[in-house]
């Protein structure tokens, strides 16, 4: 029996539409510096910690400040040091210095011609809506979910539900593109949706993605149809 065709399209945000011009590892680079002391650490430490803190953080700035504090204190560090580091990254950090991944614009351009477009993104509003406001296709998206705040963090089914009450979509008639496979496609799948994976390093593993695309160009002629 044929799927059902696709009228919504949801989006996630980070490293799926777009991506900052400096990565985490150069703003560690730069806040240790700014500091006074010689990076300790590396992006692959932070992120790996990262979501040791979510649920007893008040937000991104919050979260940092204890990861980088839990980081120095575990290299024998003091962990005023790491919060003084995660205060100079987040001094840094320009939520608007992003820019659109490859293909990103014709992609959300030509389906929104055809569909109904929204966004759903793990991350504080703010600094959310500032790295959207930067994109040039910003216009194209009806609605923004800010999982984690308007609803339950993905992989949970509410944000998807949320973003598709707002459009008038129904699930099994919609797709959801991001490059996660814990919180993306995990989440579609969770929410009744197709997903569609932006392929990363590795294998799916035991998330299996409807579609993979390797570039977000290839959504101009969507794989579902």
């Amino acid at each position: 029996m044929p799927a059902d065709p696709v009228e919504t399209v949801l989006f996630d945000l980070d490293d799926t539409l777009c991506e900052y011009r400096r990565s985490p590892g150069d703003l560690i680079e730069i806040a240790c510096e700014a500091v006074g002391v010689e990076p300790f650490f590396g992006q692959a430490e932070y992120e790996a910690r990262y979501g040791e803190f979510t649920d007893e953080s008040d937000d991104v700035r919050d979260l940092r400040e204890r990861c980088f504090a839990a980081i120095a204190a575990d290299r024998g560090r003091d962990p005023d040091l790491g919060r003084d580091i995660a205060r100079a990254f987040a001094a840094e950090r320009d939520h608007t210095n992003v820019r659109p991944l490859p293909g990103a614009r014709e992609a959300v351009e030509t389906l929104a011609e055809r569909h109904r477009v929204g966004v759903v993104t793990n991350g504080a509003p703010g600094m959310q809506r500032r790295k959207l406001s930067a994109l040039p296709f910003a216009d194209r998206f009806e609605t923004v979910v800010h999982a984690g705040y308007d609803a339950p963090a993905k992989p949970a089914p509410d944000p998807f539900h949320e973003a598709l009450a707002a459009l008038d979509g129904r699930p099994e008639r919609a797709v959801h593109v991001g490059n996660s496979l814990s919180s993306d496609v995990a989440g579609a799948h969770n929410a009744g949706c197709r997903s569609v994976w932006l392929r990363q390093p590795g294998g799916p593993g035991d998330h299996r993605p409807h579609f993979t695309v390797d570039g977000m160009a290839e959504l101009a002629a969507p794989p579902w149809e």
